[in-house]
């Protein structure tokens, strides 16, 4: 077995789907989506798709890249998967190899990663001297055969949107959104401060439905929101979730989630996912509501490069 590690190419992309729901089945993974990921990546991210190949054939891929939203410098994540085809033949190892190396010489002095919550996928972690830092876990409802909650009855001075709803301006979704992310419990701070880089990898990421993405309104201000990612086939996920502080304990994010998976029902839409830090109760208490079951967990690591 001879395993070339290299960048990824146009022609990979039905290749790298194959791998991506093979090993992450409940993210939504399209390939106008990795076209989208490698033309779209900040220039300070140094992003680079990487593919490990076999005979012609691609068996493994990583997203690679630096913090560049974090306000600590030398932060850096990588997430290596390997078909499980391929599994235990050194093919981890080389993307692993080649991910750190680069990193590196882009200053990189920390790596982040998810690891599937598995004996072997931990062992393979620890060996290569990751350490483990917290768990997320992954719930999947059946769309199509759950009984989903009736809508919910909004306060007065609330009222229901879509993201479409917002596409000649979309800055107030913006300014949600950043509010929400940076109060996610996360290891890697995130500080969305940069309108046009908020655009181009959130606002027009091709698996962003933003007619299915639902928005509460109150105030003149957007209070709570859902952002619904899709494949344009089955699976729906709920790519985020929030409530701005002002505005939370009155039960708006459910509402807007309600509104959204109601609608992705009615449009066809058969399985839904979401995942949560495991220290987020509020999250996994709503998703519990819906009927969400944890189908997957990972485990965030760390290591120090050099």
């Amino acid at each position: 077995m001879t395993v070339i590690v290299r960048d990824f190419r146009r022609e990979d992309a039905a290749a790298v789907v194959r791998v991506r729901r093979a090993t992450v089945p409940y993210a939504v993974t399209t390939e106008e989506a990795l076209h989208f990921a490698v033309r779209s990546a900040h220039p300070a991210s140094k992003y680079r798709m990487l593919v490990a190949e076999d005979g012609g054939e691609v068996i493994g891929t990583s997203h690679v890249g630096l913090a560049y939203d974090s306000d600590e410098p030398g932060q850096s994540r990588l997430n290596p998967h390997v078909h499980p085809d391929h599994t235990g033949k050194g093919v981890g190892s080389a993307i692993l190899r080649a991910a750190e190396e680069y990193l590196a010489t882009e200053g990189a002095t920390t790596a982040y990663t998810w690891v599937n919550d598995q004996p072997a996928s931990l062992a393979f972690a620890a060996h290569r001297g990751y350490s483990p830092l917290r768990t997320a876990h992954f719930q999947r409802l059946d769309l199509a055969g759950a009984t989903l909650p009736e809508p919910v009855k909004l306060p007065a001075g609330c009222s229901l949107a879509t993201a479409a709803d917002f596409a000649d301006d979309p800055r107030p979704v913006f300014e949600a959104d950043a509010e929400a992310t940076s109060d996610e419990p996360g290891d890697v701070g995130t500080n969305l401060d940069d309108y046009e880089d908020w655009l181009n990898n959130t606002w027009q990421h091709p698996c962003l439905d933003h007619r299915l993405s639902t928005l509460v309104v109150a105030d003149g201000r957007i209070a709570a929101f859902t952002l619904a990612h899709t494949d344009g086939d089955t699976t729906y996920l709920s790519a985020m979730t929030g409530t701005l502080r002002d505005y939370r304990g009155r039960a708006l994010a459910k509402a807007a989630k309600v509104d959204s998976m109601r609608r992705a029902r009615a449009a066809g839409y058969t399985d839904a996912f979401t995942n949560n830090d495991a220290r987020n109760e509020p999250m996994l208490a709503v998703n519990t509501w819906f009927g969400y079951q944890v189908c997957a967990s990972e485990v965030r690591h760390v290591r120090t490069l050099g």
